[in-house]
């Protein structure tokens, strides 16, 4: 059997986590590796700080997958003498290949907030913040009805024809055509000057906007009219079920005080731990979550209307005034601990790609990268 080649994980995590899907000011993909090399280990981890490093080269591991940038921002060294640099050199020295998966793999479906969600026991019901479907284009193309087949077939390897988990899709209606070829025409039917009817099939098909040129060229390839009639209809976009954030539901409705608690003793602990802001008593059945710093979206999740909102770095004013306008209890995680169930989603997306190849495996990091080291609390009622 065929090695696992690191071009191979790249394209199962691409799809996965498309990189389209990252934010603007992001940065994804592969930071050093070969995608030629083979993989058989792979280290999961939420940052790659220097104790994640010398887990993944200590367990032999030929990827490091990671949820944070290493390098977000720009740099102009990698030496050896910076604290990034020298992370960089050990994981090449060791044939540890970097990649990440941040923003992107927060918008995905599934991405790091549904893994925060399946952690609480939420029945999730779509994002805090939708992103748009796919601009899409709808193709109308009459072909006559012996070459409908082959011009449709084109379309499909086009990248024509894709819904959902489908492909080859498309519609078609037969019905008269006509045309008068004129001076200079090279007609495939009919002659200069003579009216020509044509018994067609209309072809109706869905394709994406970005693959438009490569569309039409497919088209004119395979359609045998020296002029090629069409029409492209620009789709409306819709909210899709990717996006930042997710909403969901509890099985059954619990106490906010009771709701922490399981929130606290489904994530891994941390110094910070868990805290919550609302009434202890008042009722919590929708639920809204953002693994990671979730504050810009308190006024969404106001509106969307749900009992209570977990996330991560929440601070003291904007929380104020959100529960001062009535907004839901909020619930404060740390925000280590709010993307670490994202691990064990990615390692489930490698292992159901590869895990039946010889030798494999995909390890989640025991390194705890939460920065908060001690903790401590005092008497609320003094």
């Amino acid at each position: 059997m065929n090695p696992v080649r690191l071009g191979d994980i790249i394209a199962v995590l691409d799809d996965a986590y498309p990189p389209a899907l990252a934010e603007s000011w992001d940065s994804v993909g592969l930071v050093c590796g070969d995608p030629e090399d083979s993989v058989t280990t792979v280290m999961i981890a939420v940052d790659p700080t220097a104790a994640v490093v010398a887990e993944a080269v200590d367990a032999g591991a030929d990827l490091l997958l990671v949820h944070h940038p290493l390098l977000l921002r720009g740099v102009d060294t990698v030496g050896a003498h910076t604290p990034k640099g020298a992370l960089i050199h050990r994981l090449i020295k060791a044939g540890c290949a970097l990649f990440t998966a941040h923003t992107n793999a927060d918008s995905a479906d599934p991405g790091v907030s549904d893994a925060l969600a399946k952690a609480l026991g939420l029945n999730v019901t779509g994002p805090i913040e939708p992103q748009p479907t796919e601009p899409l284009d709808k193709w109308v193309v009459p072909v006559p009805v012996d070459d409908a087949t082959k011009v449709r077939r084109a379309l499909f390897d086009a990248g024509a024809g894709h819904i959902g988990n489908y492909r080859d899709c498309s519609w078609s209606v037969t019905g008269q055509g006509q045309f008068l070829p004129t001076e200079g025409a090279q007609p495939a039917l009919g002659s200069v000057g003579e009216l020509e009817l044509v018994e067609e099939s209309r072809i109706e098909v869905i394709a994406p906007r970005r693959i438009r040129a490569g569309v039409l060229a497919a088209l004119r390839a395979a359609h045998p009219y020296e002029e090629v009639a069409f029409d492209v209809f620009e789709t409306a976009t819709f909210p899709g079920p990717r996006g930042l954030g997710r909403v969901g539901e509890l099985p059954e409705p619990v106490s906010l005080k009771t709701f922490t608690q399981q929130v606290a003793d489904a994530l891994p602990a941390t110094s910070w731990g868990v805290r919550a802001a609302g009434d202890p008593d008042a009722t919590v059945r929708t639920v809204a979550v953002c693994g990671g710093s979730g504050d810009s979206f308190l006024d969404a999740v106001s509106r969307l209307g749900v009992d209570a909102y977990v996330t991560a770095d929440l601070r003291h004013h904007p929380a104020d005034e959100h529960l001062r306008a009535g907004g839901p209890a909020l619930i404060d995680v740390a925000h280590w601990a709010s993307e670490q169930p994202w691990c064990a989603q990615a390692k489930g997306v490698l292992d159901n790609a590869f895990g039946d190849r010889p030798g494999w495996q995909a390890r989640v990091s025991q390194v705890r990268t939460d920065p908060w080291s001690v903790g401590a609390t005092s008497d609320c009622s003094r």
